[in-house]
């Protein structure tokens, strides 16, 4: 019996990651975080001022160079009142959409190596 919801579960497994999307391209949830600026009408140095952050890191988790750290997220859910578990999502699923199109090679070699620095991304220590 045992052995027969083993091969169910590969099974349903199988078609679940047969069944996942994978997109060719895929936004830094800093472009979440801009776009929710704009709807609140607040600036990147008024939110930095909000969060005790220099300009530059708002301005970095912006543009995708910075990832949005757990810290970082609190801080958002506290200025923002946007739940940090939506910014913790939204940064994993970029990361781990940016690995992907890295692996399947569907990205330009210089943002490659840039990720590889940015991930810390080393294939020997896997």
């Amino acid at each position: 019996m045992n052995i027969l919801f083993q091969d169910r579960w590969k099974i349903i497994m199988a078609n679940m990651l047969q069944n996942e999307y994978h997109p060719e391209s895929v936004s830094p949830p800093g472009e979440t975080l801009l776009e929710t600026l704009d709807a609140f009408g607040m600036s990147q140095a008024e939110l930095a001022r909000c969060m005790n952050r220099p300009v530059k890191t708002i301005n970095e988790i912006i543009q995708g160079k910075t990832a949005i750290t757990a810290e970082t997220v609190l801080q958002l859910e506290q200025v923002l009142n946007i739940p940090a578990s939506f910014w913790l999502k939204r940064e994993q699923h970029y990361r781990e959409s940016l690995a992907r199109l890295a692996e399947e090679g569907l990205l330009p070699f210089d943002h490659c190596n840039d990720l590889k620095r940015r991930l810390e991304w080393n294939r020997e220590e896997e």
